[in-house]
């Protein structure tokens, strides 16, 4: 029988979830199960070290996989070849849409039971640090930092108020975007983000949502080698509404102050500014560089299904 190491966060309070037992009484039907309630890095570590070839299955959100990936990345132990499970339970489970996991409890468990492991780039950078769906600067990281104070309460719902209060005082950075080597723009004679020009929001995407379903990156696929880059310089007060009712429906990208480039390494530098990556929060970044690693890990996803990867 297969032996599972199913990690929960014991912080994210999750541990006496209703729907956890539900996953929990499907995975011991077909395989020989270890539960670990971790509540830091220390004990996530930890557990991971002593998990004795059991395959990984993470309860939570993009929060909680951006953890235990950087975990296993630290100790060397991440392999395309040994697939991570994932039952979403976070409060936006954004990498669990693009992959196109199942919400239901014992639907994801049976994924991890009979899926088949689907190859996963993962986006790097240079702070030793690790993206698995989205990170992003500016006012995107502000609204999450707002939406933090609703969550509890609020669920999804607190995305788009933290967005709204992020939204009223934000009026951008002088951000330098350069991807590949090249400065991000609008197009020829257009703006660029050459440092000169305030950024409202830049993002390096291989999921397509954030914040529980917006599709900051609606083209962006997490298994081509490339992320997504999306640069917007909305920053006047009219703008900057009429991009966040934009990025509801994906329709941002078709904005002249928006610009969407593809590619496989990022360099942002300016004034220090708030930094986002799966939910983990981070300020005052003046500088960063991302590179993508293709084929990096490797995710279990329904079988004979495109797990939601296709344009």
């Amino acid at each position: 029988m297969q032996g599972l190491l199913v990690v929960v966060n014991r912080a994210a309070g999750t541990t006496d979830d209703d729907a956890v037992d539900t996953a929990l009484t499907a995975l011991r039907a077909g395989a020989d199960v270890e539960v670990a309630a971790t509540g830091d890095e220390a004990e996530l570590l930890e557990a991971l070290a002593a998990r004795d070839g059991r395959r990984v299955v993470v309860v939570g959100g993009d929060g909680s996989v951006h953890a235990v990936v950087q975990a296993l990345v630290r100790t060397g132990a991440l392999d395309p070849g040994e697939p991570v499970g994932i039952i979403p339970r976070g409060t936006g489970n954004d990498l669990a849409r693009t992959l196109g996991l199942p919400e239901d409890p014992a639907e994801a468990a049976a994924v991890i039971l009979t899926g088949r492991a689907r190859p996963l780039d993962l986006v790097r950078d240079d702070a030793g640090g690790v993206v698995v769906n989205a990170v992003h600067l500016g006012v995107g990281a502000e609204a999450g930092a707002e939406a933090v104070r609703f969550k509890e309460r609020l669920g999804t719902v607190a995305f788009p108020l933290g967005a709204a209060v992020a939204g009223l005082t934000s009026s951008g950075w002088p951000m330098r975007v350069e991807v590949d080597g090249r400065v991000a723009g609008g197009g020829p004679g257009a703006w660029t983000a050459d440092g000169t020009t305030d950024v409202l929001m830049v993002a390096v995407c291989t999921g397509r949502t954030i914040g529980g379903g917006a599709p900051l990156a609606p083209d962006a696929l997490p298994d081509d080698g490339l992320a997504e880059v999306v640069v917007s310089t909305a920053t006047g007060p009219v703008a900057r509404a009429a991009f966040a009712t934009a990025l509801l429906t994906g329709r941002h990208v078709e904005r002249d102050d928006v610009s969407v480039t593809r590619g496989r390494e990022v360099t942002v530098t300016g004034p220090p500014v708030p930094l986002n990556a799966d939910g983990e929060l981070e300020s005052d970044v003046t500088a960063r560089t991302w590179h993508v690693q293709p084929s990096a890990w490797s995710v279990l996803v329904p079988d004979g299904a495109s797990g939601g990867l296709s344009r």
